[in-house]
């Protein structure tokens, strides 16, 4: 069937060389019922080529970047558990899971196998004196890694990076054959897994398995940065860069600079305006001179350069970048408690965002595509993003930095208990408290090894993105899945990170705990009850829906929580829903979050199409009133 699409402003590919079939090694995309208008500009031989890290990118030896990317074409076979492949007969495009059309497989990895994945290279010559990385963006959802026969480790959580040192393995001078064996419980275990289901349906969405992110090298010296530790001060105006060095040893010096600007665009080169000097371990305050905040109008980013240095010889050079922000909850003028951004009231108006893509699943084609779903949120006049129970990229937060866009990053959820619909009854219908210290078959809790698991990839995920300026604030816990301990949550949070605030409950089953207690409304928007201390928040609201014949995932079904039948219905009443905040912002909501950027598989409640060709309304409309709303919630803070 032939499709019609439509290009917002600035969303049209550019133009280049697309490979042909014969160039392709013999991948195409498997058979899917949709596919995104970024899935032609797919690149087998090189998929996703950017650096995955852009906050920590090395100097490599003798002007070499320093990294290579093994995303390609990889060998692959399926197993039952126990059991090990004699070959490798089929072929798979890393970094899309195997579910996934652009994988070139689209077969699901059922919880009664195995995937293993095989991939061979050799390491540059300018790399012989070094030591070698490999670096996992995710696997979902345990990983184990060999090198040439010999175990290297393993690693359990689908959402969060991992890397492993090739050196005792590797092959210097001949080629290298590296082997990840990869098992995926899906909805049978415990594990975090977002909306992922081997059954979709509703709400819920094709399981992920296997690498769905960067696979990358990197060489580094036997003394190196691991890690800048950047934690923004009260005020904004300051950072804390603590370094983390591999390797140490007595005498080892750290030299930071700040750079302004971070990513400069003219010949002139940016220049240094603030330093220090830190020994391993040691942090130090970086407070440029005239500091520009980083906010919503004004995305302004400092470069930062650190170097290891062994009295007067470099041992080792990283590049990143830092912003100058603060995100907290303070009081108005009339005393309210609400969400501020650098000291100021704010209103955080956005979409929630799912980050499913209907030819890549959890991977978005490219780069490019990534950004789209971002400039799309630009273009509508937002200032914030609800990441909805996955995690992106690194270089999705980054682009939201670049743009000056706010996140509040969910906690993948894990299972629901069997006694989750008593509990739901008794907070919905009964207005009685739920203790989610207790009784926590509940919501499928009962396993300490389960609760474990939980700590350990919530600890991965603020660990892993507590440096990244964008992150307005964390959610442990969506609508009570998986739920337990949320105050033991917010504890664990505010222990790696106190620059931010915490929603600790999304929707159901606040315990009192954290910054900010929200409900969700369907159409909505609604507010909770007040909370002295608390800011208040709509986390979830609107879920509109409009289907568009040749633009969805299943030609019949489609669900919403309220159906339209044309762009202006949907206009119309979307711009109701968003006047119906006006007297909420009076009485104290600091937050709305809008269900939702895109369709999901049969959620046709998206602003655009699954396929990202169709938006469903005029952007420009939209864009304005978004605009007036939140200058009139400005001046509400100002009474």
């Amino acid at each position: 069937m032939k499709r019609h699409r439509r290009y917002l402003p600035g969303d049209v590919p550019s133009a280049r060389s697309r490979p042909s079939n014969e160039s392709r090694g013999g991948w195409r995309p498997a058979p899917a019922p949709l596919s995104s208008r970024f899935a032609a500009d797919v690149d087998p031989l090189a998929p996703h080529p950017e650096h995955p890290r852009p906050q920590l990118v090395r100097e490599g030896p003798e002007g070499d970047p320093g990294w290579r990317s093994l995303n390609g074409l990889w060998d692959f076979a399926l197993t039952p558990l126990g059991r090990e492949p004699e070959r490798f007969p089929e072929r798979i495009l890393v970094p899309f899971p195997i579910e996934s059309s652009l994988s070139g497989v689209g077969r699901a990895l059922r919880p009664d196998q195995r995937l293993w994945l095989r991939r061979r290279f050799e390491v540059p010559r300018s790399w012989r004196e070094r030591r070698v990385l490999v670096h996992f963006g995710a696997v979902d959802w345990e990983a184990r890694v060999w090198l040439n026969g010999c175990e290297l480790g393993m690693h359990r959580g689908g959402f969060s990076p991992f890397c492993f040192d090739l050196s005792p393995a590797l092959r210097r001078e001949a080629a290298n054959e590296l082997r990840v064996a990869v098992f995926d419980p899906s909805q049978r275990g415990g594990q975090a897994r977002g909306k992922q289901s081997l059954r979709p349906r509703l709400v819920f969405y094709t399981a992920v398995s296997g690498i769905w992110q960067s696979v990358w090298l990197e060489a580094l010296p036997q003394r190196a940065i691991r890690r800048l530790r950047i934690l923004p001060q009260a005020g904004g105006e300051s950072v804390l860069v603590t370094p983390e060095v591999e390797g140490g040893g007595d005498g080892l010096r750290v030299q930071l600079t700040a750079l302004d600007p971070a990513f400069p665009i003219s010949p002139a080169p940016a220049r240094a305006v603030a330093g220090g000097v830190a020994a391993t371990g040691e942090t130090v305050e970086l407070r440029p001179q005239a500091p520009r905040l980083w906010s919503r109008e004004d995305p302004h980013l400092y470069g930062l350069r650190a170097e290891l240095r062994d009295g007067d010889r470099l041992l080792d050079r990283v590049q990143g970048y830092f912003g100058l922000r603060w995100f907290d909850v303070g009081r108005d003028a009339a005393g309210c408690p609400r969400l501020q951004w650098n000291g100021e009231p704010v209103f955080q108006l956005g979409p929630l965002d799912q980050g499913y893509w209907p030819d890549g699943l959890y991977t978005a084609p490219t780069d490019a595509a990534l950004r789209s779903d971002l400039e799309a949120v630009d273009r509508l006049g937002f200032n914030l993003v609800r990441k909805h129970v996955k995690v992106e990229p690194l270089r999705w937060y980054h682009h939201c930095d670049r743009m000056g866009l706010a996140v509040w990053q969910d906690m993948p959820n894990g299972r629901l208990g069997w006694g989750f619909g008593a509990a739901m009854f008794w907070h919905l219908f009964a207005r009685r408290p739920i203790r989610d210290d207790r009784l926590r078959w509940r919501f499928g809790r009962q396993r300490a090894a389960n609760r474990q698991s939980f700590w350990s990839e919530l600890d991965e995920l603020v660990d892993g993105l507590c440096d990244v300026p964008c992150i307005a604030g964390w959610v442990p816990f969506n609508e009570g899945w998986g739920q337990f301990d949320s105050a033991e949550a917010v504890r664990r949070i505010r222990a790696r990170d106190p620059s931010r605030p915490i929603d600790a409950a999304s929707g159901w089953f606040d315990q009192g705990a954290g910054d900010l207690v929200s409900a969700h409304r369907y159409p909505g928007p609604g507010i909770p009850r007040a909370d002295d201390g608390r800011a208040r928040g709509c986390s979830e609201y609107g879920g509109l829906g409009l289907a568009v014949d040749g633009h969805r995932w299943h030609a019949k079904r489609g669900f919403a929580y309220r159906k339209m039948e044309s762009r202006e219905a949907l206009a119309a009443e979307y711009l109701g829903r968003l006047d119906a905040l006006r007297p909420l912002i009076e009485r104290g909501l600091s937050q709305a979050v809008y269900t939702q950027l895109c369709d999901v598989e049969i959620e046709i409640n998206g602003l655009l199409t699954y396929d990202r060709s169709v938006p469903k309304a005029d952007f420009e409309t939209l864009a304005q009133a978004h605009r007036d709303l939140l200058a009139f919630a400005r001046e509400v803070a100002e009474r």
